[in-house]
């Protein structure tokens, strides 16, 4: 506590998590709408290099600002995107991913939920691994787990971290085609737990990164299920059919509870891991208490 008094005022209030949360979510969003509005200067040289381009300078602007600004802010600065397991990392998040999703039309094509009526194509195959796989798989992974749920869990804890960030995750989504309250409930539940267990096991974006990209990609670049209400053109052309609470109706598979129970039980399972090494951080006015 000595220590602390000493710290100037002004440090300490910048140093406070929600005040971090707040700055870091403000750099992110400036670096990202210019990244936008770079992108409108890219020729229009078709799909997917025009998408290429777009990515390749907003996810630069992006990391750029989170290397030189984000990790450098709140009491405890640290770098998520650590390059010391990074490939491994990312590497078993897109493995995870794939295999998880796959389980997940297995079940549904079990229950002749999911039925494939033909070849797709690979035309946009690449565009889809873009748009639908690393761009969100990148970007949502570093607001919701690198920046929100970092601060949110460094005030009020690991518990609440995972509560509302998955909540918010979920609510993100309600605007896209097709959404439903219990479609935005299902992502949160289902989402929310497995990558934000899979930031609390590993403390690094890279897992959840590679889990998100690959699930999405799986999603509808090869199996053609609309990615979260998002239509898709996948390398199979496939139709989803039976109640919807199985069928996830036009949101996609996303939003069925053969989704929520095998993801949600991964997400449980990288929670548990996590808890049982030390994982689970205390609230902020905990922490001050055990000084």
């Amino acid at each position: 506590m000595a220590t602390e008094g000493r710290r100037p005022l002004v440090q300490r209030i910048a140093d406070f998590p929600l005040v971090a949360m707040i700055v870091a979510t403000a750099l992110f969003v400036l670096a990202s709408a210019l990244g936008t509005y770079l992108g409108k200067f890219v020729p229009a040289w078709g799909q997917p290099a025009t998408a290429a381009v777009h990515m390749v300078i907003t996810i630069s602007l992006v990391l750029a600002v989170y290397k030189l600004a984000i990790v450098r802010l709140g009491e405890r600065p640290r770098d998520d995107l650590p390059a010391t397991g990074a490939i491994r990392n990312l590497a078993l998040g897109l493995a995870a991913g794939a295999v998880l999703y796959g389980l997940v039309v297995g079940m549904a094509a079990a229950f002749d939920i999911y039925r494939i009526t033909g070849q797709g194509g690979t035309s946009m195959l690449l565009l889809g691994l873009i748009s639908e796989g690393v761009m969100p798989g990148f970007m949502e992974e570093l607001l919701f787990r690198g920046i929100l749920f970092r601060w949110i869990e460094e005030l009020a804890g690991s518990w609440t971290a995972l509560v509302i960030t998955s909540a918010l995750f979920g609510l993100a989504h309600i605007l896209n085609p097709g959404a439903t309250w219990f479609s935005s409930f299902a992502i949160a539940i289902e989402a929310g737990l497995l990558l934000g267990g899979a930031y609390m096991l590993t403390r690094s974006l890279w897992l959840p990164m590679g889990l998100h990209a690959a699930w999405n990609i799986m999603q509808g670049p090869v199996f053609g299920v609309p990615v979260s209400g998002l239509p898709a053109h996948g390398v199979f052309r496939s139709t989803l059919s039976g109640p919807t609470l199985l069928s996830g109706g036009s949101f996609g598979l996303e939003a069925s509870l053969i989704a929520v129970t095998i993801a949600t039980a991964a997400g449980l399972w990288f929670i548990w891991l996590a808890a049982n090494q030390g994982e689970l951080m205390q609230p902020w006015w905990v922490g001050r208490q055990q000084r």
